[in-house]
């Protein structure tokens, strides 16, 4: 075989074996195939559920009261902590052009367990770091920096409520579970709170607190901003929900669920607090030029059988309670009618400017009470009075509870309902001026003016309107109406006589024929032992 041959026989076999091989070598030069990997589900968007559920797992363990101020903070009085102010320049949610500003308040005075405040963004909530560039400390000087994970006390949304140039100031969340929020040419008074726990029960009050609050940041151009806050004491936990809405009254549709920790006997749902020293109905306090001086001037009700019915704000001269029983109470409020500036006379405080809170329930509330809860002061600082909705049966533990309410901050109240209104409720001795005869023991004259609704229509045939009083506990000597053309209605008089030391009940309205005129007057009275 030539070495021609030779070459070609291999060559041959060469070939054979390239044949013969390649699918494994092919097979084994390809890379191993893998399935492709599952998507990450995406990531569910902050919102209420979260807040509950976090609520419901925090009551599950030991109530934690949460870490003390740095002792600089705890000892600042009102004056000193007030000098430290927000730098408004350094205001949140500015991005995207929305019309809302939030700022917030610095610990330290009365507020002495900080609170964790987020903001959500495209349902992602990340803290607000503390620092203190965000602050002007004015006078007060510390010696050494404050922790950087401090808190915050509060916060406050800024909204151009009365000038498109200017962002006034819409609510504010600051202590325990106290919120303030302001309508159209309102000035702050009275105050709403989360939950009442225990209010008007020997032995104190619990004060829920909210420890932590998220803040959706608004769109542009958003007509409202949504707030979500975590509650929690030693008997409850909860998660809140609060949807506001700035106009001329503005509303906050609130939303909660709760999760008590041990039996709640006396909870009190949609709590207000205010302020009412003195008034043309209570005079106890009079050495000031200005005769009256008050942050709300009555509790109004809508019960549930359609009733209306005012019940004059009082300084008592020991604590009182007072409750109005109720099925579905249709709403309630603690309202500031008096809208005169020479009834207050007051150029700073401008109590002509307080607004009304109206709390309309949402759903079957049940059976309960409206309570109203009168605690003796003997200056304008301190907020003795509070309304809320008090459910008849406990709140037991391992039970969640859910209710909804809105809340309107108003300044006129008269379109709530068509017919009259009390607008002056006095007292005085019952005997006329000069006169020598002698006052029973126990007696007295109340002075009651009905106003509004078609009362001025009445006034072309008064002889057709009638009072209709009643008493408990106490007689009633005698009651009847004069026409009034100074507020086209109807001054009402009533005189009662009362045992020494007893508490007597009263209530007057006014109707013709079977048609009821007005709300419906209630007032208690005690005769001095």
């Amino acid at each position: 075989m030539t070495i021609t041959d030779r070459r070609r026989v291999l060559a041959g076999l060469s070939a054979a074996l390239s044949l013969s091989t390649a699918p494994s070598v092919l097979l084994a030069q390809q890379p191993e195939t893998r399935p492709e990997p599952a998507p990450e589900p995406p990531q569910p968007r902050f919102g209420f559920e979260e807040v509950v559920r976090r609520a419901r797992e925090i009551a599950a363990v030991p109530y934690d009261p949460g870490p003390n101020l740095p002792e600089p903070l705890s000892r600042l009085d009102f004056d000193s902590w007030r000098d430290i102010r927000f730098r408004s320049e350094r205001a949140l949610l500015a991005q995207n052009g929305a019309p809302f500003r939030m700022q917030m308040f610095h610990p330290g005075f009365l507020f002495t367990r900080p609170v964790v405040v987020n903001v959500v963004r495209d349902g992602v909530p990340t803290p607000v770091p503390y620092a203190a560039n965000l602050f002007d400390y004015g006078r007060v000087k510390f010696e050494k920096p404050l922790p950087v994970n401090l808190g915050f006390a509060g916060f406050r949304l800024h909204y151009p409520l009365n000038d498109p140039r200017i962002y006034d100031e819409l609510i504010s969340f600051i202590g325990a579970s106290y919120f303030r929020v302001l309508g159209r040419d309102q000035r702050y008074g009275l105050s709403a709170r989360g939950l009442a726990i225990g209010a008007g029960v020997p032995g104190g009050e619990e004060f829920p607190m909210f420890r932590e609050f998220w803040v959706e940041a608004p769109a542009a151009n958003a007509e409202r901003v949504t707030v979500y806050a975590l509650l929690d004491s030693a008997s409850v936990t909860g998660a809140y929900r609060f949807h506001i809405y700035p106009d001329v009254d503005a509303v906050v549709d609130v939303g909660a669920t709760l999760f008590p920790r041990k039996t709640i006997e006396k909870l009190g749902l949609a709590p207000l607090t205010s302020m009412f020293f003195t008034g043309e109905n209570d005079r106890r306090f009079h050495d000031d030029f200005r005769t009256e001086l008050h942050d709300s001037d009555g509790l109004m009700i809508h019960s549930g059988t359609g009733e209306w019915i005012w019940r004059p704000l009082r300084n008592p001269r020991l604590p009182a309670v007072s409750s109005f029983v109720e099925r579905n109470v249709r709403g309630f409020g603690l309202m500031q009618r008096d809208r005169v500036f020479e009834h207050y006379q007051d150029l700073d405080l401008t109590y002509e400017l307080r607004p009304s809170y109206w709390i309309e329930p949402q759903g079957d509330w049940g059976e309960g009470s409206v309570e109203l809860i009168e605690i003796p002061t003997t200056d304008e600082t301190n907020d003795n009075i509070v309304a809320l909705w008090a459910p008849k049966t406990p709140l037991e533990p391992g039970r969640e509870f859910s209710f909804g309410y809105k809340l309107t901050a108003m300044m006129d109240s008269s379109d709530l309902h068509p017919g009259g209104r009390i607008i002056n409720t006095y007292q005085a001795r019952p005997k006329a001026l000069g006169s020598g005869e002698p006052v029973p023991a126990g007696a007295r004259r109340f002075i009651v003016d009905f106003a509004g609704g078609d009362l001025d229509y009445h006034l072309r045939q008064p002889e057709k309107v009638e009072i209709v009083p009643s008493i408990a506990y106490g007689r009633i000597d005698r009651a009847f109406i004069v026409p009034n053309p100074k507020t086209q209605g109807f001054r009402a008089f009533i005189d009662i006589v009362v045992e020494p030391g007893q508490l007597a009940e009263m209530r007057a309205f006014l109707k013709s024929g079977d048609k009821t005129l007005t709300e419906t007057w209630s007032y208690p009275w005690r005769a001095e032992a």
